[in-house]
């Protein structure tokens, strides 16, 4: 990866933050994009402190705010003035049950999916004319295996995940053959995305999936980072990495 410059949207975020290390160990340079609120910002520059090599930088982007793509795509053009990776690591859930309808109010329904489809469709359109300048662009999205079995957090996040994996085969063609277009779908991962999951919950989960345990963030991304190093003829694909839970 070396000359290669990275962007890890969501950056500041477990999945985000071990890719980011990740591609900066094979010689990329990294931006990272992360939310100007105060937590959010620490753990970016935490993040930016352990990335190996030098020239990344840590930006302030909200996916939800289109403006703020924007001015982000000008900063990595004059930061770097070039992009060959786009991850897709933003997101956001809350754990709502599936057969409480009232709960899945219209607010939750359209925060879910400004973050975790709109916003990654918002940052594709807009680092998209980068990605196609380099010549062989990719795309890496997060998605879930929630798009696909309808088991997740809440109604909502399974729908737009399975957006995710849509949007994925849909941009794999227009975007071709400058672009790559990728997404990465985890089962159960041990991080603090979902709020209120803990120990007891990753224990079962372990229990019943066929490789007994749950996925790491390394996991993750190691899949994120293959189909930038090994997967080259591969677009329009959604790559499940979990344990077989989905079996």
């Amino acid at each position: 990866m070396k000359g290669k410059v990275v962007l890890v949207i969501g950056g500041a975020g477990s999945i985000g933050a071990v890719s980011a290390r990740r591609f900066a160990e094979l010689g990329a340079r990294v931006a990272l994009s992360h939310r100007d609120v105060p937590e959010e910002t620490a753990a970016a520059a935490a993040v930016l402190r352990t990335l190996a090599g030098e020239g990344h930088a840590a930006l302030a982007a909200d996916v939800a705010r289109t403006d703020t793509l924007t001015t982000l795509r000008v900063e990595i053009e004059q930061r770097f003035g070039r992009l060959d990776v786009l991850v897709n690591a933003a997101g956001f859930t809350k754990p709502v049950p599936h057969a409480d309808l009232e709960a899945l109010d219209d607010e939750l329904i359209d925060r879910m999916f400004a973050v975790n489809w709109r916003g990654q469709f918002a940052a594709i359109r807009s680092f998209a004319p980068l990605l196609k300048a380099c010549g062989d662009g990719l795309i890496v999205s997060i998605s879930s295996i929630a798009g696909t079995n309808g088991i997740g957090s809440s109604i909502a996040y399974c729908a737009a995940k399975a957006g995710i994996d849509v949007m994925t085969k849909s941009l794999a063609r227009v975007l071709a053959p400058e672009v790559r277009v990728l997404a990465v779908a985890p089962g159960v991962v041990d991080t603090g995305f979902v709020p209120g999951r803990g120990t007891d919950f990753n224990a079962k989960t372990a229990a019943t999936t066929p490789l007994k345990r749950i996925a790491t963030a390394d996991d993750i991304a190691s899949a994120i980072v293959a189909c930038a190093t090994q997967l080259s003829f591969a677009t329009g694909t959604t790559f499940v990495v979990d344990g077989g839970r989905s079996l």
